[in-house]
């Protein structure tokens, strides 16, 4: 199963648009906040979205987390924001443990991240609009099959 993942779109759907676009076959999006509306915009197309609040996602309806199981991986997908991410991973890190997550899909730093903590794929696109240290935005494809985890970050 190859999942496209975004976060931190803010309002730029074009650059969303485009990133989706570089993700050739993708069977789910995840969008990890900032903007809904955003993910919203990206629906009806051959995948599945799913996505979560973000701190600017004030007047969403959408909780800020969500648990799905893909291919037998238990996915925690979340802004980051409740979890005060940009300080740390230890709150999520204790959530990830608490759901038995594979997987946690995070955004708000705006920084991409792929990496293993206690075995858990701690996994944050960066920004499509806004990253933190310039240059082109990113996004993220996480491939499932055969119950291995393949990640990457990718420039658009």
């Amino acid at each position: 199963m190859k999942i496209g993942v975004l976060s931190d779109t803010h309002g730029v759907r074009f650059i969303a648009k485009k990133a989706v676009n570089k993700m050739e076959d993708i069977e789910i999006l995840l969008h990890a906040g900032d903007l809904v509306e955003d993910a919203r915009h990206l629906e009806g197309n051959n995948y599945r979205v799913y996505c979560v609040a973000g701190n600017c996602d004030a007047f969403s309806l959408e909780p800020t987390e969500k648990i799905l199981e893909l291919q037998g991986k238990k996915i925690l997908l979340t802004h980051g924001h409740t979890y005060r991410v940009k300080r740390g991973y230890e709150q999520l890190l204790f959530r990830a443990k608490e759901v038995s997550a594979d997987i946690v899909v995070f955004g708000h730093t705006h920084v991409p991240e792929n990496t293993y903590i206690d075995n858990i794929l701690f996994f944050n696109p960066g920004s499509t609009a806004l990253p933190k240290n310039g240059g082109p935005g990113t996004y993220g494809i996480i491939e499932i099959a055969d119950g291995r985890i393949k990640a990457c970050i990718n420039s658009i």
